[in-house]
C-alpha cells in the first residue's frame, strides 16, 4: 500500500511538471550575430581583393597575347604555333593556380563559418542547460518551428548572449 501511494505521487509529481520548450529565430540570431558579420565582411573583403588580382592578372595575360599576335605575323608559321602553344600554356598555369586560391579562400571562409555555427549551437546548449530548458527549436526559414508563441522565442537573450561573449574576446 506504501508502495502504491509512493508511486501515486511520484506520478503526479511527474505528470504536473511542465517541459520548458523554446525556440530560437536562426535567420535572425545569424544575421545579428557580429562574430559572423566580421566573417563574412572577412571573406567578402578577401573574395573582392581576388578579382582584383584576377582581373588584373586577365588583363595582363589579354595584353601579351595581342602583342605576341602582332609580333607573330613577322614569324614563320612553326615559330608562331610554338609561341602560341607556350603562352596557351602559361595561360593554363595561371588559371589552375587562380582556381586554386580561389578555392583556398572559399575553404577558409567555409571553416571559420562551421565555427561560428558551432560556437551558436555551444551557446544555445548552454543557455537551455543554464535556464531549464528541455527542448530549444530552430525557426525562421528552414527551422522546424511553424507557429510558437512570442514569450516561447529566446532569439534576443540567445544573440545577446553571443554578441556579449564576442566582445570580450
Amino acid at each position: 500500500m506504501k508502495n502504491w501511494i509512493g508511486f501515486l505521487a511520484f506520478m503526479l509529481l511527474v505528470s504536473c511538471q511542465q517541459d520548458k520548450i523554446a525556440y530560437v529565430d536562426n535567420v535572425k540570431l545569424m544575421d545579428g550575430y557580429k562574430r559572423k558579420q566580421e566573417v563574412e565582411a572577412s571573406y567578402q573583403m578577401k573574395s573582392e581583393a581576388f578579382t582584383r588580382k584576377r582581373d588584373s592578372i586577365s588583363q595582363a595575360f589579354q595584353l601579351e597575347a595581342q602583342e605576341l599576335q602582332s609580333t607573330t605575323q613577322q614569324m614563320s608559321e612553326d615559330k608562331a604555333q610554338e609561341a602560341f602553344g607556350i603562352l596557351q600554356q602559361k595561360g593554363q598555369m595561371m588559371g589552375q593556380q587562380l582556381q586554386q586560391e580561389e578555392q583556398q579562400i572559399q575553404r577558409m571562409g567555409q571553416i571559420k563559418m562551421d565555427s561560428v555555427i558551432a560556437e551558436v549551437r555551444e551557446t544555445i546548449e548552454k543557455y537551455g542547460a543554464a535556464n531549464g530548458y528541455r527542448f530549444i527549436f530552430t525557426g525562421g526559414e528552414g527551422g522546424s518551428v511553424l507557429y510558437g508563441d512570442k514569450a516561447s522565442d529566446i532569439t534576443e537573450q540567445i544573440l545577446k548572449q553571443l554578441n556579449d561573449e564576442h566582445s570580450q574576446e
